[in-house]
């Protein structure tokens, strides 16, 4: 359950659009810190009982629900999705009045964050692209870690409302910035699972009390939050929670192709992506990241 207290903000009016397992609690947030939210789901079904439970309204198309907003928050799947809820007849870019800010919490491409950032302004509303890490339990409780690109003075505008379910709402650079950051937090997390995959199979291998040993070992140089939360949970061997394979798979792959284009070498990050292909291939494209100790056993 949420502990979330929530600062003094001048309400606005916002739409949300996409109620995944981290767009609903997000989008909750923002209407218990009292701003007038409307919410689009591609199951109508899951905007109904969002309104049901946290109040506001739904809208039958992302247009409709971005219209009169003063920002569009979106937390889709991929570029496509992202496409398909800003452009087009039924798009949400249609709808925006002028002036208006998009903010994207999808981990997409830079490359669609500076496309998107483009159409923004020739139609004068503003785009700011917003990954964020913390998965699930940082979007329940509040405490997500927002990384932003884009124009400072839409960033201005929107920082104080998106901490509403933040911890850390951060301007990075220009458009396409908040995206590779994302990029580079998955990259670094990559490693620090399997290292902590390989670090707890040799331990139980070699008749270790893992337990005991993680509680010594956290509170020195190689305490990381990964060990913190992951470790107990691999060493029980549970992984139906958390981030899923198939995401991180997905977000492993837009850092390789980003990484082509810059030519900058991820020899272990390409290594760990195989090694998640694995998984996916064995059935386990559902079960979290941590499930990489799997592989060892």
């Amino acid at each position: 359950m949420s502990t979330r207290t929530y600062e003094s903000t001048p309400p606005r009016t916002v739409a949300f659009l996409g109620l995944g397992v981290m767009g609903a609690p997000m989008a909750g947030h923002l209407a218990k810190a009292g701003h007038r939210v409307t919410v689009y789901n591609r199951t109508a079904a899951k905007a109904k009982a969002w309104v049901a439970e946290n109040g506001g309204a739904s809208a039958a198309t992302p247009r409709e629900a971005a219209a009169g907003a003063d920002i569009v928050f979106a937390c889709v799947g991929n570029d496509a999705d992202l496409r398909a809820v800003t452009l087009g007849e039924s798009g949400a870019f249609g709808g925006m009045k002028p002036g208006a800010v998009f903010v994207d919490h999808t981990t997409a491409s830079a490359d669609i964050a500076r496309e998107l950032d483009k159409v923004a302004r020739e139609r004068g509303l503003a785009f700011i692209d917003a990954p964020v890490s913390g998965g699930n339990l940082g979007a329940i409780n509040g405490a997500l870690t927002v990384m932003c690109g884009g124009e400072a003075s839409a960033f201005e505008r929107i920082q104080p409302v998106a901490m509403a379910f933040s911890k850390a709402v951060t301007l990075l650079g220009a458009a396409g910035s908040g995206q590779l950051a994302k990029m580079v937090n998955q990259i670094a997390i990559a490693g620090l699972v399997q290292g902590l995959a390989e670090a707890i199979a040799f331990g139980q291998k070699a008749g270790l009390d893992m337990k005991a040993v993680l509680g010594v070992i956290g509170k020195g140089a190689a305490q990381s939050w990964q060990m913190d939360n992951r470790g107990p949970t691999m060493i029980e061997d549970k992984f139906d929670f958390g981030f899923a394979v198939d995401w991180m798979r997905k977000d492993l792959g837009l850092c390789l192709a980003e990484a082509q284009h810059h030519g900058a070498r991820l020899p272990v990050t390409a290594l760990v992506d195989q090694f998640y292909a694995d998984l996916q291939a064995s059935g386990g494209e559902r079960q979290d990241t941590s499930s990489l100790i799997r592989r060892l056993r």
